[in-house]
């Protein structure tokens, strides 16, 4: 199963992985789960950490890179058409970040896991 993490979640994987509810941690750590961070995640992470409102061991690059690889998350690329379907999504959640996931979620099939009850707002799957 594939599941999107959201970027809280993926940070708090990371660095705080007391704060992910049991249910995040039971599939996060089952054997048939494929972790997935998009690359808007990745933005999101940078954005925060250059404005001074995310604190970091490393700067992004090495950080999210030495992450992905301890954890065995997998990378997802934007694609024109994730955009595209973020701008035709309800207008529920105005934090474009949150959008672009949803509509990565819609077109992999893939659960999102997320705190964010907004996200929960649309029409995919979600866990928490």
């Amino acid at each position: 199963m594939r599941y999107l993490l959201d970027t809280c979640t993926f940070i708090w994987l990371c660095s705080e992985p007391a704060r992910l509810s049991r249910k995040a941690k039971t599939v996060l750590d089952a054997a048939d789960t494929t972790m997935v961070v998009s690359d808007a995640t990745a933005l999101e992470i940078v954005l925060k950490w250059t404005a001074g409102k995310l604190i970091l061991p490393q700067p992004p690059r090495q950080w999210i890179g030495n992450q992905l690889r301890v954890w065995a998350v997998e990378q997802r690329a934007l694609s024109r058409d994730d955009m595209y379907r973020a701008s035709e999504l309800p207008a529920h959640h105005a934090d474009p970040f949150d959008r672009l996931l949803v509509a990565t979620a819609l077109a992999d099939s893939a659960t999102i896991v997320t705190p964010d009850e907004t996200i929960h707002a649309y029409p995919v799957a979600c866990i928490w």
